[in-house]
């Protein structure tokens, strides 16, 4: 039996931290048995100095070449890979977006049967998605971040292809219901919900777009115009603002939550409003706060 504890792990960056803690609050809220795992955040200011000889140096996407930005929303996640090591090398461990937020008892996967595999997840587009993932640490001693990182501008690693989870034996991967990575939709089923769709997150209603579209179709006249549009006029040039989600239901869970961690001092209002401030949380985020109806009582 491992010492270590079973660990769930949200990685972020400045950009989504607070729906790192909001997330972070969900996985314990929702729990039944919260006293049996720990949850942490990664942090990517954490590995800044990893990360800074990179910045502005260019890696393959897609068949694309991207330039590697410390500032994008999404510079988090190469650190999905990171949970080995920081357990190390032992035990169990969930790790998830920070836009994954726990709708039932994230124990049931921790302690669920792993068939002697080594990773499960959910699929998406018949790829692995490793936005949530449930690790077998002591079979992922191959992870080491700082060597894959640094091979993607090597150009030996394909981005897309690792966050697809394509260079792991594939026998070393089991799949799970769509119920526990649920890309948008909130059913009675849903046990982790993830607001997947960058452009419709709830909590960046209205906020300029600080993310780079996807532009691997080479087939596709949008993605040769994103491609120049990025080449010629900058990372976000003229991508408009985040639009509002269309299920209110989802706005409502997010909100219902945040709500519950200014209650319990997990998020303090002076940190909100510095990451509204600092256009990373809807500058009407206190407004909704006030006139979100309360959630019910964790089962």
């Amino acid at each position: 039996m491992s010492a270590k504890r079973p660990t769930v792990f949200i990685h972020t960056n400045h950009k989504q931290y607070v729906g790192a803690l909001v997330s972070a609050h969900s996985m314990r809220r929702n729990s039944a048995h919260a006293d049996k795992f720990d949850v942490e955040l990664i942090k990517l200011e954490d590995w800044k100095d990893f990360f800074a000889p990179y910045e502005g140096r260019d890696y393959l996407r897609d068949g694309v070449s991207r330039t590697w930005l410390y500032d994008d929303l999404q510079s988090f996640t190469p650190l999905r890979f990171t949970p080995p090591e920081l357990m190390g090398y032992e035990g169990r461990a969930v790790v998830v977006d920070p836009d994954v937020f726990a709708v039932k008892d994230i124990w049931e996967l921790l302690d669920r049967d792993m068939e002697g595999k080594a990773i499960w997840c959910c699929e998406k587009s018949g790829h692995p998605a490793s936005s949530v993932m449930l690790l077998d640490c002591a079979k992922l001693t191959h992870w080491k971040l700082k060597d894959d990182f640094d091979a993607l501008f090597q150009r030996q690693r394909e981005y897309k292809k690792w966050m697809n989870l394509g260079y792991e034996d594939k026998d070393s991967i089991g799949i799970l219901g769509h119920e526990w990575n649920d890309f948008d939709k909130l059913r009675p089923e849903t046990r982790m919900i993830h607001n997947t769709k960058r452009k419709t997150q709830p909590w960046k209603t209205g906020l300029p777009v600080d993310f780079v579209p996807a532009e691997g179709n080479p087939y596709s006249v949008m993605a040769w115009i994103m491609y120049l549009r990025r080449r010629l006029f900058g990372p976000y040039a003229f991508l408009g603002n985040y639009k509002a989600h269309p299920d209110k239901a989802q706005e409502n869970l997010f909100f219902g939550l945040l709500k519950e961690c200014l209650e319990n001092g997990t998020i303090t209002e002076d940190l909100l409003r510095e990451h509204m401030k600092e256009n990373h949380v809807r500058h009407d985020a206190f407004e909704i706060v006030e006139k979100v109806p309360d959630l019910p009582k964790a089962a």
